[in-house]
């Protein structure tokens, strides 16, 4: 006669819920937003179904829902009016990523907005800093990041999140955040931020794609995990207060392991295309959106990540209410 039965705590939904280990939150989630010059513009990004390049005033109504929804926060990425060799619009005041920090801040200011600091779509060449002949000069580039991040700091960002994979950044961007007296916004460090295929529809909507070459020289090899944890034991060194992985998806492993081995909130990024492909197959009848998207945004908390970033958070937040 077997007496030990797991089944029995799988017998029932309530019975089922008693004993989950993960639970899935709207708390988790980070909605990320494409916001361009101009007024009144919702324009559909072709390769990311249902997310929108928005003008501030629109960016600001769905801010607004986004709260409503109980979503904690927004992380706002931007599209230029012009572009240049060192990417000067990305501290530009009146740049669309400066104003809608802004206008979010005032119109919702309970929402957590994350300013996205990198170079790539407000320079000409579409690498993420500055250009020495064909190689980005790393030391050069932390003098523009500093630039980037005390610019969102100041137009009201709460979170500053250093996406471009240079040496030093975290140090770089927290001696100047401090300097100009902003020690209370934190810093979410794409610390493991890989050289990935999955980014393909990312570079449609921001427009970043390199006009030469590709990143390989500052994101990591994939094949990597013990460069990861280097990466991840530097910035929490420099004084990052949230280590970030990106993708997810394909890198569960990579977030498990930095989340045996650090006490700092792990984030991670459930990328463009990853999104993108859950759409498609979605759209042709191939997969059960909400299951599929549910399941996979439990499995990144299952590894270890505290705050998912997500294109699915709007679905997801109305899913789980």
């Amino acid at each position: 006669m077997i007496k030990l039965r797991p089944r029995r705590l799988r017998i029932s939904e309530n019975m089922r819920s008693m004993v989950r280990e993960t639970n899935l939150s709207v708390k988790d989630l980070i909605y990320p937003i494409f916001v361009v010059a101009g007024t009144n513009i919702r324009e559909e990004i072709p390769s990311m179904p249902e997310c929108y390049h928005l003008s501030v005033d629109n960016a600001v109504e769905l801010a607004k829902k986004i709260a409503a929804l109980g979503i904690p926060a927004v992380e706002v990425f931007g599209l230029p009016e012009y572009k240049d060799e060192l990417g000067s619009s990305a501290w530009d005041m009146n740049s669309p990523v400066q104003k809608a920090i802004a206008a979010i801040k005032k119109a919702v200011p309970e929402l957590v907005i994350v300013g996205d600091v990198c170079l790539c779509q407000y320079t000409t060449h579409g690498h993420c800093g500055k250009l020495c002949g064909d190689y980005v000069d790393n030391d050069e580039t932390l003098k523009l990041l500093q630039k980037v991040a005390v610019s969102q700091a100041e137009a009201g960002a709460d979170i500053i999140a250093p996406s471009d994979m240079m040496d030093g950044r975290i140090s770089a961007i927290r001696d100047a955040l401090d300097d100009k007296n902003f020690v209370n916004v934190s810093i979410m460090s794409y610390s493991v931020k890989y050289a990935s295929a999955y980014y393909g529809p990312f570079r449609d909507a921001a427009n970043s794609a390199p006009q030469f070459g590709n990143r390989k020289q500052y994101q990591m090899d994939f094949a990597n995990i013990r460069e990861a944890l280097k990466e991840v034991e530097l910035d929490l060194a420099e004084s990052a207060d949230i280590i970030m992985i990106k993708p997810a998806l394909a890198y569960l492993d990579v977030v498990s392991k930095v989340r045996e081995r650090i006490n700092r909130p792990v984030a991670v990024y459930n990328v463009s295309g990853e999104y993108a492909m859950v759409k498609s197959a979605a759209k042709s009848g191939w997969i059960d959106e909400k299951r599929i998207v549910i399941e996979n945004l439990t499995a990144m908390k299952r590894a270890g990540a505290d705050i998912i970033i997500t294109y699915h958070a709007l679905d997801v937040a109305e899913w789980i209410r």
